[in-house]
């Protein structure tokens, strides 16, 4: 295992489960100190219990909504104050919230505005000051998905959300490349994690039409990821890189 994150930290929002759980692993695998985010408590401690019995490097949880201002301060103070800096921020931390965009309710939508897109935001923004103040640049990333790119029944909202953020991406190029700080999106498609699981049908749905012929896992994703935010990826900002065994290309509906 390298150390290419060797004395690096890192925040991960929605590091509980998932996608998150396995970033912010192989972020502590590669000798990152990892600041951990979930909304609940008791499952982002467990998951923190977990790689911390690894090895390599070391995480430590902070509960709370990642769409809160007071909550994403919170995580950057927490890395500074327990591992003296911030070199990388993972905005992974989501809702999809299915529904028919006739009947689609209010509170639905400020539901999937206030993690998707303020949570992002504002992580970012609290993030790139503090990577100013310590002159030395960083990396910042933001997760999308397919339906950002591609419509998707149902995913309206969710979709909006995804596209906003690798517009946000784009424009932050301008306010953050003078302080040497990346800005990138990963957008994952069909992806088997503990949610898409429970649909008993998933796996074989996204098989059959994934060019790849199956649908895709964490470890394929954070792969994406940590190269991103990797010294290896310095002079790549702005991008986004989907990770969907091929499916934008063909757009099959699994309707």
């Amino acid at each position: 295992m390298d150390n290419d994150f060797k004395g690096l930290v890192a925040i991960v929002t929605g590091a509980g489960k998932g996608i998150g759980f396995e970033v912010a692993k192989q972020l502590a695998l590669h000798g990152a100190s990892v600041i951990m985010n979930d909304i609940d408590k008791d499952l982002l401690q467990d998951a923190s219990d977990r790689i911390n019995a690894l090895g390599g490097g070391i995480t430590h949880p902070v509960a709370g909504d990642a769409g809160s201002i007071d909550l994403i301060q919170q995580l950057v103070d927490e890395a500074v104050q327990r591992f003296g800096k911030l070199n990388i921020a993972i905005a992974i931390a989501g809702i999809t919230l299915f529904g028919d965009f006739l009947t689609y309710e209010q509170k639905a939508l400020e539901s999937v505005m206030n993690v998707n897109l303020q949570g992002s935001f504002f992580l970012a923004q609290r993030a790139a000051r503090q990577m100013i103040k310590q002159g030395s640049g960083g990396s910042i990333l933001f997760m999308s998905s397919v339906t950002g790119h591609q419509a998707h029944k149902d995913l309206a909202a969710y979709g909006m959300t995804k596209a906003g953020l690798e517009m946000l991406a784009k424009n932050l190029v301008i306010e953050l490349s003078k302080f040497k700080i990346t800005i990138n999106t990963v957008a994952p498609g069909a992806t088997l994690t503990e949610r898409t699981l429970e649909d008993t049908d998933y796996k074989d749905t996204w098989s059959r039409i994934t060019p790849m012929g199956r649908p895709g896992n964490v470890e394929d994703v954070a792969n994406a990821v940590l190269f991103l935010v990797s010294p290896k990826a310095s002079h790549i900002t702005g991008q986004h890189l989907i990770v969907d065994g091929g499916w934008t290309a063909v757009s099959v509906s699994p309707y």
